[in-house]
């Protein structure tokens, strides 16, 4: 059995006590915005209450050395294991639940695409509760979504969710451990200060979710290639032979920026609405096509979604770095997208 040593508990211990001391976007002073945690509160998910149950079991994990929450370990020894043999030091240990992740309410302004707040809600959400909170929430002139969530890395130990392929959970049991990882490091703690609400900065939090994905998913192939011998066939979710979904998602997304730099909300509403009904008809379930979609997936630069370069400039330096080790620790330092372009140009 894993065995946590007293630096590591050290390291649970301060990761719990900024959760629990300072609950996201508390100095958030924007009378819209105390109006939305006001609409949110009733929703609104306990970091306090998850907390103190996650590490009460992991309490009896230390000292009885397992735990119903806790039976991962062979995975976890797995992923530990690549970590290591490229280098990659395993600080915070990774210990993770697998069950429901907390919902994410994401608003937007209507008139452009921005990532301009976030609130985590409770996992047990009805699709009704979902869109009462998302209509009060546009009744303040705000695009708002609730999102489902594959994992979450601002809890310790992160969560997994738990109906996810073996492929999605080995993606995701790495990706959010190493949002913990970054938290220790200039990048990640400067992503940390965004989502406090003390210092907003879009492109800290896109390199940084950027980065997380391609570093899980190129740890991840490593893992399934060791251990499982071959890789899932990743499912694109739709069932239309020829559709294009990234080039389809990538059109709706330039043709609403265009609409709203005219100023056009209502146009580019309802052409979303048109073009939601149109990935539906092929095979692709999205509940809501609106600003807060689009600046939910803009923090994740690989995604279709996006507009940002990040993802091109991050791919760009990972081919130039010598291995995946290399490419994290000189990404992990940078507090800007400045430094990241300067970068590639050095």
């Amino acid at each position: 059995m894993n065995r946590l040593g007293g630096i590591s508990l050290v390291a649970i211990l301060a990761l719990a006590s900024v959760i629990l001391l300072f609950p996201p976007n508390i100095h958030d002073n924007n009378d819209s915005l105390r109006e939305l945690h006001r609409i949110a509160k009733p929703y609104a998910f306990s970091f306090i209450s998850w907390e103190l149950r996650a590490l009460s079991s992991l309490g009896r994990e230390i000292v009885c050395r397992q735990s119903e929450s806790f039976r991962q370990t062979e995975l976890r020894n797995q992923i530990r294991a690549v970590l290591r043999d490229s280098g990659i030091t395993v600080f915070p240990p990774i210990v993770f639940r697998v069950e429901k992740p907390p919902y994410l309410l994401v608003v937007s302004p209507r008139e452009k695409i921005v990532y301009l707040h976030r609130i985590v809600l409770r996992w047990d959400l009805s699709v009704e509760e979902m869109e009462r909170l998302e209509k009060q929430v546009d009744e303040l002139g705000l695009s708002s979504l609730v999102v489902e969530l594959g994992g979450v890395g601002g809890t310790y130990p992160t969560i997994v969710g738990e109906h996810l392929s073996v492929t999605d959970t080995i993606d995701t049991v790495i990706e959010e451990w190493l949002h913990q990882y970054l938290a220790f490091r200039p990048l990640g703690f400067l992503y940390l200060l965004d989502s406090l609400g003390i210092r907003r900065d879009a492109d800290i939090v896109t390199i940084n979710e950027t980065l997380a994905d391609m570093v899980s998913k190129e740890v991840g192939s490593v893992v399934r290639a060791r251990y499982y011998g071959n890789e899932e066939p990743l499912k694109t979710g739709g069932d239309t032979p020829g559709f294009d979904f990234d080039a389809e998602m990538r059109e709706t997304r330039r043709k609403v920026d265009e609409y709203l730099s005219q100023g056009d909300i209502e146009k580019a509403e309802r052409y979303m609405e048109e073009r939601r009904k149109q990935f539906m008809a092929h095979g692709y379930h999205i509940r809501k096509l609106n600003q807060a979609y689009f600046a939910f997936h803009s923090i994740y630069a690989q995604d279709p979604a996006s507009v940002s370069p990040i993802y091109e400039d991050l791919k760009e330096l990972r081919a130039r770095s010598p291995s995946v080790k290399h490419f994290l620790d000189k990404v992990a330092v940078m507090k800007s997208y400045s430094e990241l372009t300067r970068a590639l140009r050095d």
